[in-house]
């Protein structure tokens, strides 16, 4: 794929002069996103939080164009934890309100830039309408074959693995499986991230500095970027900061850094382990 670098930063500006600095052939091709910081950002503007969660929806929207400018292969966006309904009733649906909009509003873009949307996470709680918009977004985006759009919705790491667990327990019971067989390939077959690599990079903005029970077995040997802006602030240059710091990592996945012709350790992407 070829990038074009003015479509994502014009020439001159300091998005630019950071973009120029990023090898475009060594970008992760997974990056995992816990976005942040709405309810501050929203607080020391005297607004709403459901103002600061709007704010935040425009953020989504200019870090998946850019991501798909970029040639990422998978985004996963962290939206709605299975912890976050013990906030308050009224946040909470208008939380929902909000993703709806969001996802009806943002379909024609998906279908631009030739995202295709999916989720992971528990959807049983979720009200119809909002579950319809999902199959929607779903369906209108199953033949794009650009950057895969992933939303997290009522979704814990850890129950995620309880269901893989329950699950290996059942196919166990009736004689389908054997404990010889259940190996990290089984396991991954039947995480909700079945079928994308794990990701090599995650950001968390706000200043923050914990996963919060997000992608707990996918994260293993993820790089992990905190930055002190509020998501909503989180714009193209941010971004681009996060793949320049990732860029400048050594990923030994346990091992040794290869070296380079003048024997100093090479930085940046490496393999996905799978």
């Amino acid at each position: 794929m070829m990038i074009d670098r003015d479509g994502i930063a014009r020439p001159g500006t300091p998005e630019r002069q950071i973009l120029d600095e990023i090898r475009l052939e060594a970008l992760p091709r997974h990056v995992a996103v816990i976005m942040d910081g709405n309810g501050r950002w929203a607080k020391g503007r005297n607004m709403t939080r459901v103002q600061g969660h709007r704010a935040g929806a425009q953020a989504v929207r200019i870090i998946l164009e850019t991501a798909a400018r970029l040639g990422i292969e998978v985004i996963t966006l962290y939206a709605f934890s299975t912890e976050n309904w013990k906030r308050p009733t009224l946040e909470v649906r208008a939380l929902w309100t909000l993703l709806k909009e969001f996802i009806d509003s943002q379909l024609e873009t998906f279908k631009n830039n030739n995202l295709r949307f999916q989720t992971i996470g528990d959807l049983e709680r979720l009200e119809p309408s909002v579950r319809k918009s999902l199959d929607r977004a779903r369906q209108s985006t199953r033949d794009c074959t650009g950057t895969v759009v992933q939303i997290a919705l009522n979704y814990s790491g850890r129950h995620e693995l309880s269901r893989v667990i329950r699950a290996a327990v059942a196919d166990a019971g009736q004689g389908r499986l054997t404990p010889e067989a259940i190996d990290e390939n089984w396991i991954n077959r039947h995480l909700d991230t079945a079928g994308t690599p794990d990701p090599d990079l995650m950001i968390r903005t706000s200043g923050e500095q914990r996963v919060s029970n997000f992608l707990l077995w996918q994260i293993a040997y993820s790089e992990i970027y905190f930055t002190e802006v509020l998501w909503p602030d989180f714009g193209v240059a941010d971004f681009l900061k996060a793949l320049r710091a990732y860029q400048q990592r050594d990923r030994r996945f346990g091992g040794l850094a290869p070296e380079n012709s003048s024997g100093t350790q090479t930085n940046g992407a490496s393999p996905v382990q799978t």
